[in-house]
């Protein structure tokens, strides 16, 4: 029996779409992130892009996203070590740059794009747009769970 593709290929090795198919909509990279300019931390606040469809986790123009917020940081095999300690630890490209595996959740090993909503994953129904919230009022908003696991279990001590 052949293996999923994320099991028997590098993540360099992977086609374009099956690189995008490792995203597992959860939209938690489109929480605002803020830096603690003191100790380098970064934080995660319930703000999200403006350019996320909050009900379907997805961006509103996937495309031209980088285009239209340049703080957007596209993942890629070039950026994933720069970016890896801010993405969430259930973050499906991370896993894998980790060499870990998918969670039960995830679309492809589910089967079902909803099972990310379902466990809690995604951050459907908990977050607001920053066009609602003042950017010097961001610092207030700051949450733990984009690094919870499934029901709200930390994943990897983050």
């Amino acid at each position: 029996m052949a293996q999923p593709f994320w099991k028997e290929k590098r993540l360099e090795d992977l086609s374009l779409d099956e690189w995008e198919s490792l995203c597992d909509g959860c939209a938690r990279c489109c929480l605002i992130k803020l830096e603690d300019m003191d100790t380098g931390e970064h934080h995660y606040t319930d703000v999200v892009c403006n350019l996320l469809d909050q009900g379907a986790c997805r961006c509103t123009d996937y495309r031209n996203r980088s285009v239209r917020v340049p703080t957007c940081v596209a993942v890629s095999m070039e950026s994933l070590p720069k970016i890896a300690h801010w993405m969430p630890s259930t973050c499906a490209y991370r896993l894998l740059w980790q060499g870990e595996d998918l969670r039960w959740w995830h679309p492809l090993v589910s089967g079902d794009p909803e099972t990310v909503h379902l466990a809690g994953i995604s951050v459907r129904g908990r977050v607001v747009s920053e066009t609602e919230i003042p950017e010097e009022e961001q610092e207030f908003r700051i949450v733990d769970w984009p690094h919870w696991d499934v029901l709200g279990t930390s994943s990897n001590g983050d």
